[in-house]
């Protein structure tokens, strides 16, 4: 296809339409704008969606991740268990709750090494954190399985009343890519105890910036209560919210806990609520996207392609992380550059933990992680979003095809 050398392709611009607008503006026209009926009325499409109880409404999947593990009774000293292949934001939910964080490699499709987590368990390891990396969800049978054997039970220290009625190790999902994913016929939001989405600006559904929280924890635990403590939490532990006080002859409140300012307002919540709507029109956009890159490259013996199915599995598409067998890292930015040259914007994700500076600083060495470095080496992110028409896609495609063999070419 021919395409003019001035086209601009973005890598993942907002999904926004006339639908969207009238739903801020409706919200800007009613006078409240902070916390109030449009981020319940968001809470109860997510938890409906996911089949939980409650969701819980945060203003980003970092806040969001870092609430639960202060619940949790995270304390100097305790242990988090993450991937080294993930955005720097899981690290820090953990060490700004006050926990050591340990890292571990992945596999090859980007997901957490259960056998790896085995290994790093000791008896200060209060929660293990997986990550949805690109949409596709992380093995959760088997994390829970390794919670069942005996020798995993016997390490399990609880230093919290949280712990102590959980009677385990705290599984979380970080699945701030996966909302719309599925895994053995469940969606992500019922797969841990609890999970994050993330509704940053370039995710599946956004609200420019904000998250939310979907609680699937079982008995004693009562989720909707525990909805209760962590909205207050989220409020600065007030007993009630500015929509509450503002109601003539209710002005009165009390403070129960030294909280946050973690609250997600209702002019963003618009935005997520209007897409919502049309989410299932959304997500097979980005399956038609990524159903058309997978066509293409199959056919070349360089491409290695991302998981999107699965028996019982099923990706949520934000992401289409395409692999590029048997270059270097200098390789892969070279097919980078010469991809930009023609107008498209691709991404890498993630830099692995190890690779950046705060975390070298703090002892950690990507060759302790040679998988995570591997996959980050050849791995260039294609765009994914609705508004890509397939005219475009196909100019991506043999743009891609084009760069990566001059450079194969080239180290021939």
């Amino acid at each position: 296809m021919q395409m003019t050398s001035t086209i601009n392709v973005q890598f993942s611009p907002p999904f926004i339409d006339e639908d969207v607008k009238r739903e801020v503006l409706s919200t800007l026209e009613s006078g409240w704008i902070t916390t109030g009926p449009k981020v319940k009325a968001l809470e109860k499409e997510i938890a409906l969606f996911c089949n939980t109880e409650v969701a819980l409404g945060v203003s980003s999947a970092t806040a969001g991740l870092q609430l639960l593990l202060h619940w949790l009774g995270i304390e100097k000293g305790d242990e988090v268990i993450i991937p080294a292949y993930t955005y720097c934001a899981t690290a820090f939910a953990a060490m700004h709750a006050g926990a050591t964080v340990k890292m571990v490699d992945v596999q090859q499709d980007f997901t957490i090494d259960i056998d790896a987590i085995e290994t790093a368990i000791t008896t200060k390891t209060k929660a293990i954190i997986l990550v949805d990396i690109a949409g596709w969800p992380c093995n959760y049978e088997a994390a829970y399985s390794l919670l069942q054997k005996k020798a995993v039970q016997d390490l399990f220290t609880p230093t919290s009343e949280v712990q102590q009625k959980l009677g385990r190790i705290f599984i979380l999902a970080d699945a701030a890519h996966s909302l719309g994913a599925i895994y053995r016929n469940r969606r992500t939001g019922m797969l841990a105890d609890a999970t994050v989405f993330s509704f940053h600006a370039v995710k599946n559904i956004t609200t420019a910036e904000g998250g939310m929280i979907c609680l699937n924890l079982s008995y004693p635990f009562d989720n909707p209560e525990v909805y209760k403590t962590l909205r207050l939490w989220t409020l600065n532990g007030q007993t009630k919210d500015a929509l509450s006080k503002s109601i003539t002859g209710t002005w009165r409140y009390d403070v129960v806990y030294p909280g946050f300012k973690i609250n997600l307002p209702d002019v963003l919540a618009a935005i997520g609520l209007a897409q919502f709507k049309k989410f299932k029109k959304i997500l097979a956009q980005r399956k038609r996207i990524c159903n058309a890159y997978d066509a293409a490259f199959q056919q070349y013996e360089w491409a290695i392609c991302p998981p999107f199915h699965k028996q019982y599995c099923e990706s949520s598409y934000h992401l289409y992380p395409l692999r590029i067998g048997g270059i270097t890292e200098q390789q892969r930015d070279e097919i980078i550059d010469y991809i930009n040259e023609e107008g498209i914007s691709v991404n890498v994700h993630f830099i692995p933990l190890p690779m950046l500076t705060v975390f070298k600083e703090n002892g950690f060495d990507i060759s302790d992680y040679p998988v995570s470095y591997t996959l980050f080496a050849n791995e260039i992110s294609l765009p994914v979003y609705p508004q890509l028409k397939p005219e475009v896609c196909e100019y991506i495609i043999q743009v891609v095809i084009n760069a990566v063999n001059k450079v194969l070419h080239e180290k021939r």
